[in-house]
């Protein structure tokens, strides 16, 4: 039986983002964001299994130090039927829905793109942007892209109807990340 983490003394805790991930794209993308800015983060991938229920998430959270300030996000693409209605009945958790996949979200930081797309054409799409583009992998120049330009994005994002084909909700943790780094 795995024992809890015990509470630092004397010490303020920041709030942890606990951020579940289906594979290791959102995983590296998150990495990107903790590096960045430096935001106290747990990234938990099931890179294998997007089979995410309540108390997969109970039990990883149970091995840590948590408060009640702490967030839960869910990064997972909705190209697998079903998805939506699964992850909606995760309680107390941000969804951070990409709709046909995750590469959606990193298209929106160069350009708006309003047309219905499947997953295949979103990588098409980015390695027209950047030939370097790899799944879990991002060129020195694809971060900078994604650091710099993440207003932008989450500006094209709020502007789609969540869920639908195109749309992300991505914005809603870097939203957040942007504004525990402010204060």
């Amino acid at each position: 039986m795995a024992r809890k983490a015990k509470q630092p003394r004397g010490k303020k805790m920041n709030p942890t983002f606990f951020v579940f991930c289906e594979g290791k794209t959102e995983a590296a993308y998150v990495d990107l964001l903790r590096r960045n800015f430096r935001v106290p983060m747990e990234i938990i991938a099931r890179v294998s299994d997007s089979n995410i229920s309540q108390p997969y998430i109970d039990r990883c959270k149970r091995e840590r130090f948590t408060t009640n300030e702490d967030k839960t996000f869910l990064i997972f693409d909705l190209d697998v039927p079903g998805m939506l209605e699964r992850l909606r009945k995760i309680k107390d958790a941000v969804l951070l829905l990409s709709n046909p996949c995750v590469e959606y979200w990193f298209l929106l930081h160069y350009k708006d793109v309003a047309s219905e797309l499947t997953s295949a054409e979103c990588v098409a799409r980015l390695k027209k942007l950047d030939a370097e583009y790899a799944k879990g992998t991002f060129s020195t120049p694809m971060k900078k892209k994604l650091i710099e330009s993440i207003t932008e994005a989450a500006n094209r994002a709020v502007a789609k109807v969540p869920y639908s084909n195109p749309s992300s909700t991505v914005h809603l943790l870097t939203n957040e990340i942007l504004k525990n780094v402010t204060q």
